[in-house]
């Protein structure tokens, strides 16, 4: 029994070693790993080349996918941008393999890890900023090589119960069942990492054949990609494409692979029994990878072609409509201009509410593009009204339509700078406010109201009121070794961004509130 509780503890704390490093490195890539997938995709190939890069720096291939997935729903990469994305993150993501093989399996630093994880802790813990972040990656890795020396152990003791014989075969059939069980694994742990891991445990201690073992990990190069299609649902036509498009690359790499492994079973056999099993299986890994991608490579334009009847893009209705012979009507097209206005605006705050969350959701202002034709709509139509002689209270509304419109395509552009999000969630002083300004901007989205207006106009001065200290208290921080260099301009510019967006939030819902008072029929709840 010690022996299961062994393995299976090995695997969670990979899971939770995994998870730590992988934030770590995603935090530290940060805004420059964002700028590099928007800016150097230009051709699949280079596209490729990024994606194999970045998964490779980040340690995690779901982490890049969904990345990716989400550049597509924002407009970020076109299809053929982001399929070269995909591709050169499947071979990134067999650097991992590598890694836990050289660190865990031939230097054996289990030992020394053990030593490194006190001081490792202790700097995530007192640390700040990139010390911080230092810290957790040697931590994560530190947990990774425990867990391994865990899982080893557990696996020597199960070799007396758990043999090759007890798997299925190298016949179609039991490859197939093992492809299976390798596919299941990954998504219920949701990393390859940790399933690659787990079979490289199990074939060094005997109890998989390599050829088993090379069955599996095909089964797991599909299996990661679920939580990309995960973070496909419900968003854009563009992001359910690209997440189809992983899912199809693998089983593509799989259908060509697969007969491959299975009528050369008997030379791969021979081979790893030559050479060491774990390397040859890695290699193969990394093989089959690069096989998949160059026979998709070529044919990327046609691919994303195909995607795009697979996965039409339905035009979305408008998300307002102003019919121009409200116009003879000054009245009813101020009450029509303010309704699309307050649509506007719910959609506007509802995506921001979303993306300044604990967990944050960033498909709402992936699908903003709607706004966008709105605010020009809502544009001209305001143009094109005659206000009648002596009317004040029609001027008044009119102006506050005006200033509501500026604020408005203001915010939208606010929207579009994507970087700052995860600096307000990271920053001790900053977090608070962030979320309470995104839970005010969902409700404010879900209805007007009043008293959500003047919560948010409190807690823009209540920022404003902090701003000067907590700036001068991250540049004292940096001059004390606390923070990199790096980290207090981005956490600076994520609090002016956040000021600048709440001020025209704030804006927006004291101009509605002017327009609502002088329209003879204000609408109750804003559209969206």
């Amino acid at each position: 029994m010690d022996h299961v509780l062994s393995l299976i503890g090995g695997i969670g704390m990979f899971l939770l070693g995994m998870e730590v490093m992988t934030a770590a490195l995603r935090d530290a890539a940060g805004r420059d790993l964002r700028a590099v997938l928007a800016r150097f995709t230009t051709t699949p190939l280079r596209g490729v080349l990024t994606g194999a890069g970045a998964t490779a720096l980040i340690q995690s291939s779901s982490a890049t996918t969904v990345m990716t997935v989400g550049f597509v729903g924002a407009g970020l990469l076109s299809m053929p941008q982001a399929l070269g994305v995909i591709f050169g993150a499947n071979i990134g993501t067999t650097a991992t393999g590598w890694l836990v093989s050289i660190l865990g399996f031939k230097l054996q630093l289990d030992a020394l890890a053990m030593v490194l994880l006190l001081p490792a802790s202790l700097t995530l813990l007192l640390g700040r900023g990139g010390v911080a972040r230092a810290g957790r990656v040697v931590a994560g890795l530190c947990l990774l090589l425990v867990a391994l020396a865990l899982m080893q152990a557990g696996a020597a003791d199960l070799t007396g119960w758990l043999t090759p014989e007890r798997l299925p075969g190298a016949s179609l059939g039991g490859m197939l069942a093992l492809a299976g069980l390798g596919l299941a694994v990954t998504v219920l742990m949701q990393s390859s990492s940790a399933a690659m891991a787990l079979a490289l445990v199990l074939l060094d201690s005997g109890a998989l054949t390599l050829i088993q073992a090379v069955a599996i990990v095909l089964g797991m190069n599909i299996g990661t990609t679920f939580t990309a299609i995960l973070a496909s649902v419900g968003g854009s036509g563009p992001m359910r494409q690209t997440a189809l498009a992983n899912l199809l690359f693998n089983l593509g790499t799989f259908a060509v692979a697969f007969p491959l492994v299975w009528l050369g079973a008997g030379l791969i056999a021979g081979f790893g029994a030559r050479h060491d099993a774990m390397t040859v299986l890695l290699a193969m890994h990394t093989g089959v990878n690069m096989l998949g991608v160059a026979l998709f490579l070529p044919g990327t334009a046609r691919f994303a072609g195909f995607l795009a009847r697979l996965v039409p893009n339905p035009k979305e209705p408008p998300l307002v409509t102003l019919d121009r012979g409200m116009l003879r009507d000054s009245e009813a097209a101020l009450v029509a201009a303010q309704t699309a206005a307050d649509a506007i605006a719910a959609r506007l705050f509802a995506a921001l509410g979303a993306a300044l969350d604990a967990r944050p959701d960033y498909r709402g202002l992936s699908a903003l593009a709607a706004c966008d034709e709105a605010i020009e709509e809502l544009r001209g139509f305001l143009q094109n009204i005659r206000l009648p002689e002596g009317r004040q209270s029609a001027e008044q509304v009119y102006s506050a339509l005006l200033h509501q419109l500026d604020h408005l395509t203001r915010m939208r552009a606010r929207t579009q700078s994507r970087g700052h999000f995860t600096a307000l969630m990271d920053d001790r002083v900053l977090r608070r406010p962030a979320l309470a300004t995104g839970a005010c901007l969902r409700r404010l989205g879900a209805q007007y109201s009043p008293r959500e207006a003047a919560r948010l106009a409190r807690l823009q001065a209540l920022i404003e009121h902090r701003q000067s200290r907590h700036r001068r208290g991250l540049l004292l921080g940096e001059h004390a070794g606390m923070y990199a260099l790096g980290d207090v301009f981005s956490h600076t510019d994520a609090m002016r961004w956040l000021l600048r967006t709440l001020h025209h939030a704030v804006r927006v819902a004291e101009y509605q509130r002017q327009a609502r008072a002088g329209l003879p029929a204000a609408p109750e709840k804003a559209a969206g």
